[in-house]
Protein backbone atom coordinates (compact mmCIF):
# COMPACT_ATOMS: atom_id res chain seq x y z
CA UNK A 1 0.00 0.00 0.00
CA UNK A 2 1.05 3.55 -0.73
CA UNK A 3 -0.40 6.61 0.93
CA UNK A 4 -0.34 10.01 -0.75
CA UNK A 5 -0.80 13.28 1.16
CA UNK A 6 -1.26 16.45 -0.86
CA UNK A 7 -0.97 20.06 0.19
CA UNK A 8 -0.77 23.52 -1.31
CA UNK A 9 -4.06 24.15 -3.03
CA UNK A 10 -6.11 27.30 -2.59
CA UNK A 11 -7.55 30.41 -4.18
CA UNK A 12 -5.36 32.57 -6.38
CA UNK A 13 -5.94 35.41 -8.81
CA UNK A 14 -5.34 34.97 -12.54
CA UNK A 15 -1.64 35.32 -13.28
CA UNK A 16 -0.70 34.14 -9.81
CA UNK A 17 1.25 31.13 -8.64
CA UNK A 18 0.75 28.12 -6.40
CA UNK A 19 2.91 25.19 -5.43
CA UNK A 20 1.45 21.77 -4.76
CA UNK A 21 3.23 19.06 -2.82
CA UNK A 22 2.53 15.35 -2.52
CA UNK A 23 4.33 13.08 -0.09
CA UNK A 24 4.21 9.33 -0.59
CA UNK A 25 4.68 6.79 2.17
CA UNK A 26 4.37 3.04 2.55
CA UNK A 27 5.65 0.44 0.10
CA UNK A 28 7.44 2.72 -2.34
CA UNK A 29 8.91 1.03 -5.40
CA UNK A 30 12.44 1.94 -6.43
CA UNK A 31 11.20 2.77 -9.92
CA UNK A 32 7.98 4.71 -10.02
CA UNK A 33 6.14 7.54 -11.69
CA UNK A 34 4.57 10.31 -9.64
CA UNK A 35 2.57 13.18 -10.91
CA UNK A 36 -0.56 15.24 -11.02
CA UNK A 37 -3.93 14.95 -12.68
CA UNK A 38 -6.85 17.35 -12.43
CA UNK A 39 -10.58 17.24 -12.75
CA UNK A 40 -12.77 20.26 -13.37
CA UNK A 41 -16.53 20.19 -12.71
CA UNK A 42 -18.31 18.27 -15.44
CA UNK A 43 -15.08 17.15 -17.08
CA UNK A 44 -13.00 14.00 -17.08
CA UNK A 45 -9.84 13.70 -15.07
CA UNK A 46 -6.85 14.69 -17.18
CA UNK A 47 -3.10 14.49 -17.01
CA UNK A 48 -1.25 17.59 -15.86
CA UNK A 49 2.33 16.39 -15.44
CA UNK A 50 4.29 13.30 -14.40
CA UNK A 51 7.88 12.55 -13.53
CA UNK A 52 9.76 9.28 -13.22
CA UNK A 53 12.30 8.48 -10.54
CA UNK A 54 15.06 9.11 -13.08
CA UNK A 55 13.72 12.50 -14.07
CA UNK A 56 11.73 11.93 -17.24
CA UNK A 57 8.83 14.36 -17.41
CA UNK A 58 5.57 14.52 -19.31
CA UNK A 59 3.32 17.59 -19.48
CA UNK A 60 -0.09 18.35 -20.85
CA UNK A 61 0.15 20.84 -23.71
CA UNK A 62 -2.11 23.23 -21.83
CA UNK A 63 0.40 23.69 -19.00
CA UNK A 64 3.73 23.56 -20.84
CA UNK A 65 5.79 26.64 -20.10
CA UNK A 66 3.69 27.54 -17.07
CA UNK A 67 3.88 24.51 -14.76
CA UNK A 68 7.00 22.71 -13.58
CA UNK A 69 7.05 19.31 -11.95
CA UNK A 70 9.91 18.25 -9.71
CA UNK A 71 10.55 15.58 -7.13
CA UNK A 72 12.76 14.72 -4.18
CA UNK A 73 13.32 10.98 -4.32
CA UNK A 74 14.86 10.90 -0.85
CA UNK A 75 11.61 12.29 0.55
CA UNK A 76 9.32 10.46 -1.91
CA UNK A 77 7.74 13.82 -2.61
CA UNK A 78 6.62 15.38 -5.87
CA UNK A 79 5.96 19.06 -6.42
CA UNK A 80 4.03 21.07 -8.98
CA UNK A 81 4.97 24.71 -9.37
CA UNK A 82 2.13 26.45 -11.16
CA UNK A 83 2.78 29.91 -12.59
CA UNK A 84 0.71 32.26 -14.70
CA UNK A 85 -2.44 30.53 -13.55
CA UNK A 86 -5.60 30.90 -15.61
CA UNK A 87 -9.26 30.48 -14.65
CA UNK A 88 -9.33 27.32 -16.78
CA UNK A 89 -6.76 25.78 -14.43
CA UNK A 90 -9.46 25.67 -11.75
CA UNK A 91 -9.93 22.04 -10.74
CA UNK A 92 -9.33 19.46 -8.07
CA UNK A 93 -5.73 18.35 -8.44
CA UNK A 94 -4.94 14.73 -7.62
CA UNK A 95 -1.56 13.28 -6.87
CA UNK A 96 -0.86 9.99 -8.63
CA UNK A 97 1.68 7.25 -7.96
CA UNK A 98 2.39 4.29 -10.22
CA UNK A 99 4.85 1.49 -9.66
CA UNK A 100 6.77 0.70 -12.85
CA UNK A 101 7.20 -2.95 -11.86
CA UNK A 102 3.60 -3.73 -10.93
CA UNK A 103 1.70 -0.88 -12.59
CA UNK A 104 -0.24 -0.48 -9.35
CA UNK A 105 -1.75 2.99 -9.16
CA UNK A 106 -2.61 5.06 -6.12
CA UNK A 107 -4.39 8.40 -5.85
CA UNK A 108 -4.32 11.18 -3.32
CA UNK A 109 -7.46 12.68 -1.86
CA UNK A 110 -7.27 15.76 -4.08
CA UNK A 111 -6.67 19.42 -3.41
CA UNK A 112 -8.77 22.26 -4.78
CA UNK A 113 -7.16 24.93 -6.92
CA UNK A 114 -9.36 27.90 -7.77
CA UNK A 115 -8.18 30.67 -10.07
CA UNK A 116 -10.50 33.63 -9.85
CA UNK A 117 -10.49 37.37 -9.41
Amino acid sequence: QVQLVESGGGLVQPGGSLRLSCAASGSISRLNVMGWYRQAPGKQRELVATMTTNGITNYADSVKGRFTISRDNAKNTVYLQMNTLKPEDTAVYYCNYRSVASSTVYWGQGTQVTVSS
